[in-house]
């Protein structure tokens, strides 16, 4: 990444008035930086790639949290951490699904209302997806190898899911 800042890509100028992010908004951008990074980076390259004048130690808070949730992996270099996104998009978005579904008491309630409100084609598409699982197929993309099977403990007979009330 040359040197603009990661900030103006997102729509922020320089000179425009600051105003509070949420903690979503700021893992979002935090998310979308490491995704547009050339490899593992420090917590002082996310920083700057920010910009307006997010303090180092909230860096570090949002990259801790992230951790902890599973979205970006780290490795220790000398004393500071280098970060990764752990998934593409669409991964870190599954996980995000699959982490409200987890929350939720009636999964039945839950994936009968997302399933109900489907587009047709999304619907063509969870149908073939679900097929290939059961074929016994890898769930990989033939094409990318992108995962495309459902997560662990997604299954209506996974043990985890008895764990989990489901």
């Amino acid at each position: 990444m040359g040197g603009t800042p990661f900030r103006e890509s997102l729509g922020q100028t320089p000179g425009r008035q600051r105003t509070r992010r949420g903690q979503g908004q700021l893992e979002a951008q935090v998310l979308a930086a490491l995704h547009h990074a050339p490899g593992p980076v420090t917590a002082a390259w996310v920083q700057d790639r920010l910009g307006d004048g997010l303090a180092y130690t909230t860096v570090m808070t949002i990259l801790s949290r992230l951790h902890t949730k599973g979205a970006v992996t780290r490795e220790r270099t000398g004393r500071a951490y280098v970060w990764t996104p752990a998934a593409d998009e669409a991964g870190l978005a599954a996980l995000r699904m699959r982490r409200v579904l987890d929350g939720e008491p009636d999964r039945d309630a839950v994936l009968t209302s997302f399933v109900s409100a489907l587009s047709a084609h999304d619907e063509q598409l969870l149908r073939s997806l679900l097929d290939r699982v059961e074929d016994g197929e890898d769930g990989k993309d033939g094409e990318n190898g992108r995962n495309t099977a459902p997560g662990p403990g997604t299954g209506p007979d996974h043990p985890a899911d008895e764990a989990r009330g489901g």
